[in-house]
């Protein structure tokens, strides 16, 4: 009776430790949770406040009634809506190059035979360990001999088959689509483009919206590009554009604020979009 008990009381010890752990780790990443949240709630708070509100102390943790005076002052000084567009336009088309040449490259490094797969395979990855700050004189001066500069073509082509993309579509396609069915395909006179469109390329979806995700929000945020071969302020994409509101005095941060969080929202709104998508096509890939 006494041993019944006491395994009893253990059991009963063990599972109160085991709900207080868990609570301790809810904890945590609740209070990490709140961190990472931070810089945003504040952006989009700031965007409706003034700069001399911005920097009273305490600093203001609500909203205020100034967002449209912010608006205003932004699309003053700013050909805004340009600005927007061309993110939105050069992000689309790198999303688009990315997908295309990248899940060309992964089918034929995954599922094709041809002398040197191998060797190309690791050239594309070497490509990988090289810092991305070697890449901007070189890329400068091949975008300056094609008479791109201060052209948007000049921000989606260069990265159009990243080798962490070929990387990524060939993996997936290595362990998602049966190397049976493209040969049978083969088998029954159907031509590699139609193998890719009609079998791969349906298969490799959970991959392509990874992807595309990854893509998107990089192109959307890139600075460092735009900066190298944009010169003229109505060919600015957004970051880039928000950041010649910055100077030295008189910077309007409540209009700098405004800014940032119009051009938050589409990728909050992409990823709502994507991110069932995603989590859906976790299983994927079977042959049906």
């Amino acid at each position: 009776m006494s041993a019944a008990v006491n395994t009893s009381v253990g059991i009963w010890q063990e599972s109160v430790a085991a709900r207080g752990a868990r609570w301790v780790a809810y904890l945590i990443v609740a209070i990490g949770a709140l961190f990472m949240l931070a810089p945003f709630w504040f952006m989009f708070v700031f965007a409706t406040h003034s700069r001399s509100e911005i920097f009273n102390l305490p600093p203001p943790l609500w909203f205020g009634h100034d967002l449209v005076h912010n608006f205003e002052l932004l699309t003053e000084r700013l050909p805004f809506w340009r600005n927007l567009g061309w993110s939105v336009y050069v992000a689309a088309m790198a999303t688009v190059l990315t997908l295309l040449f990248c899940s060309m490259a992964g089918y034929a490094f995954a599922l094709m035979e041809f002398r040197f797969r191998k060797a190309l395979f690791g050239l594309v990855m070497a490509t990988m360990l090289l810092p991305s700050f070697m890449n901007m004189i070189p890329m400068f001066m091949i975008m300056d001999a094609l008479g791109w500069i201060d052209q948007q073509r000049a921000l989606y082509v260069p990265g159009a088959a990243s080798a962490f993309g070929i990387f990524l579509m060939r993996q997936f396609a290595a362990s998602a689509v049966p190397r049976e069915l493209v040969e049978a395909a083969r088998m029954d006179g159907c031509g590699e483009f139609s193998i890719y469109w009609r079998i791969v390329l349906p298969l490799m979806k959970p991959a392509l919206g990874t992807l595309a995700l990854i893509t998107f929000i990089t192109s959307w945020n890139n600075f460092i590009n735009p900066l190298i071969v944009m010169r003229s302020l109505p060919n600015y994409t957004l970051p880039l554009a928000l950041r010649s509101l910055q100077s030295t005095m008189n910077t309007e941060w409540g209009a700098l604020m405004c800014g940032s969080a119009i051009a938050t929202i589409p990728l909050i709104v992409l990823f709502a979009i994507t991110s069932r998508q995603l989590i859906a096509g976790l299983t994927a890939g079977a042959v049906k």
